[in-house]
C-alpha cells in the first residue's frame, strides 16, 4: 500500500512538472530582426500597422512576442520625388535573444519608382 501511494506520489508530482515546465516555455520572448532595405536608400518606413515612425532605410527593425512565432508586418516607404510604396513580410520570431536576432536580420528590400 506504501508502495502503491509512493508511486502515485511520484507521477503526481512529475505530471505537474510537466505541466509548469510547458506554461515557462510558452511565455518565453521570442525575438525577429528584419533589416529594410529601399532603391535608393533614405526612404522613410512607417508602421502601418500604428502608424509609427521606424526610421530611415537602411533600418534594422525588432520585433518580439511571447506568444507567436511569426507576425505579419505592413509598412509603407516613403522618399521626396518617388513612388510610395507599401510591403508587407512576415517576421519570423526564432531568436531567445534580440543580440541573435540581430546577428541574423531577415532582408526586406523595396524598389522605389520615380515620380512622372
Amino acid at each position: 500500500m506504501v508502495y502503491t501511494h509512493s508511486i502515485r506520489k511520484y507521477f503526481l508530482n512529475l505530471g505537474l512538472f510537466l505541466a509548469l515546465g510547458s506554461l515557462t516555455a510558452c511565455s518565453q520572448t521570442r525575438y525577429g530582426v528584419v533589416k529594410i532595405e529601399s532603391i535608393p536608400s533614405g526612404a522613410e518606413v512607417i508602421n502601418l500597422k500604428d502608424d509609427t515612425h521606424l526610421g530611415m532605410t537602411p533600418l534594422l527593425v525588432t520585433w518580439q512576442s511571447e506568444d507567436e512565432d511569426a507576425r505579419n508586418a505592413t509598412v509603407e516607404l516613403r522618399k521626396l520625388g518617388y513612388v510610395e510604396e507599401i510591403t508587407s513580410f512576415w517576421v519570423q520570431l526564432r531568436h531567445k535573444t534580440k543580440a541573435a536576432a540581430t546577428e541574423e536580420p531577415q532582408p526586406v528590400t523595396v524598389e522605389l519608382k520615380k515620380r512622372k
